[in-house]
Formats: C-alpha cells, sequence, structure tokens
C-alpha cells in the first residue's frame, strides 16, 4: 500500500466514519417515525384554532355592516356575465326560491359580521361554526366526502403548512397555518348585494392565528376565489377575527334575503 496516499486520506476516511456512526441512528429513528401511524389531523395541529372568534370590521365597514346598493361591486372583477348578475339582483326572488342563504355560503360566510366557533368534530374534520345565518362548514384532513348535491358550505379538504423547522414522527411544528380548498358548492353571493359566485367556483383559504405580546390572539382568513363564470381573474380578500374567552355574544341567526 501507497503509505504517502494513507497519510493523505486517512483523516477523510475517519471524518467520514465518524459521520455515518453520528447520522445512522437519526435515519433509523426518521424511518421507524415514518413507518408508524400517521399522527391525525388534531395532533399534528401547528397552530390551535379552536375557541370562539369575533369579526373585526377593519375594512369595507359600508359593504359589510350594511347591504351595499344594486349593482355596487366595484371590488369584483367581474366578468360580462357576472355585471348582468348582479344588475339584476332581486332578494324577492331569493326569498320566493327559498335561498336566502345565497350571501351565507362558502364564499360569503367568512365577510359576515359575526362570529366563528371552531370545534374538532373528531380527530380529523375540523367544525367551524358561524352564528349568521347559522352555518358550518367541516373540514376534512385526508380526503374530503363527495356530496352528492352541492352545499352552501360546499366540500372542503384542509391541510396543515408548516413554517417551523422540519418534522419528526408526529411532533408538530413549530408554526404553521391551514389551507382549505373548498369546492361542491351551490351557487351564492361573494357580497349581499347579489354579487355572485358559481358551482364551478374553487374557493382556497388561509388560516393564520396571530398572538400579540399582550396575550390577544386573532384570526387571520385569507381567501382566493376562482370562478370561470362570474370572475375575470382571481379574487383575493382577507378577513380578521379577535379570540374571546367564552361564548359571550354568541347569538346563532337564521340567513336572511335583504
Amino acid at each position: 500500500m501507497n503509505m504517502q496516499w494513507l497519510r493523505r486520506t486517512a483523516p477523510v476516511l475517519m471524518l467520514t466514519a465518524a459521520v455515518l456512526l453520528f447520522t445512522l441512528p437519526q435515519r433509523a429513528q426518521a424511518q421507524a417515525g415514518r413507518g408508524g401511524a400517521a399522527p391525525t389531523a388534531k395532533a399534528a395541529a401547528p397552530i390551535d384554532l379552536t375557541g370562539y372568534w369575533v369579526a373585526l370590521i377593519t375594512e369595507d365597514w359600508r359593504y359589510r355592516m350594511m347591504v351595499p346598493a344594486k349593482g355596487d361591486a366595484v371590488n369584483f372583477p367581474l366578468t360580462a356575465e357576472g355585471r348582468r348578475v348582479v344588475n339584476a339582483w332581486d332578494p324577492a326572488k331569493d326569498n320566493a326560491a327559498g335561498e336566502q342563504c345565497r350571501a351565507y355560503g362558502a364564499g360569503g360566510v367568512t365577510r359576515m359580521a359575526g362570529r366563528l366557533h371552531i370545534t374538532w368534530q373528531d380527530d380529523n374534520t375540523l367544525k367551524i361554526d358561524a352564528d349568521t345565518g347559522t352555518q358550518t362548514r367541516l373540514v376534512h384532513f385526508g380526503t374530503a366526502p363527495k356530496s352528492p348535491q352541492p352545499t352552501w358550505q360546499a366540500d372542503v379538504l384542509g391541510t396543515w403548512e408548516y413554517s417551523g423547522p422540519a418534522r419528526g414522527g408526529a411532533r408538530p411544528g413549530r408554526s404553521g397555518s391551514l389551507k382549505v380548498v373548498a369546492t361542491n358548492m351551490k351557487p351564492g353571493y361573494l357580497q349581499r348585494n347579489g354579487v355572485p359566485y358559481s358551482s364551478n367556483a374553487v374557493i382556497t383559504g388561509y388560516y393564520d392565528v396571530v398572538k400579540e405580546a399582550t396575550g390577544e390572539q386573532y384570526l387571520v382568513v385569507t381567501e382566493q376565489v376562482e370562478d370561470p363564470i362570474y370572475l375575470a381573474r382571481r379574487f383575493l380578500r382577507s378577513t380578521h377575527f379577535r379570540k374571546q374567552p367564552d361564548a359571550t355574544g354568541w347569538n346563532p341567526t337564521p340567513c336572511v334575503a335583504p
């Protein structure tokens, strides 16, 4: 053996052996974690969304606290068909058809001036109740069951998005957000004066929790609406809530067409 070559390579060989000895046990543990049972959505949650949240009307006050005038849809990128529907809006027809909940569906309920109550229905299903319109949205993790008919709150698939360190086994990341994708929905309104979305719409939402040094917590819901019929491009908006210590003010009320 060439002794000069051995002297040159010996330090490299020793370093390689040390790295292998250090990393092999970690890799084995990681593989064991991947081979075990996957954590439930509840156990893997990087943030706690449960509790009562009250809407903060920090933007678009006159559009959310009052019913806008017919045809007032300046904030929405409507197609020609969308504009036609807005201008033809007639709440009396919604009442006659039993569709008072058009403004409280998947595309509108988060924007209402009310409260949300978020709980876990089971380990893989998050339940979001809205007192305005008495609506319930079920967020399914893994797979979302396909409803035989479109519903006001749609079929919703949820996934956790992590912004903390790499995950291992069932240990949750340090931070993150909830992503939801809603499809298979009944046609409804993005705004109470008849700004429409169709049954072909796809609504993608992100739920983020912001914690202040004072202890107060805020929920930010950012929603992106894509609708090939009524919207010329993606429509994006965010809505803010503050966490409440209890159910004070919780007041379920039925859907009402203006």
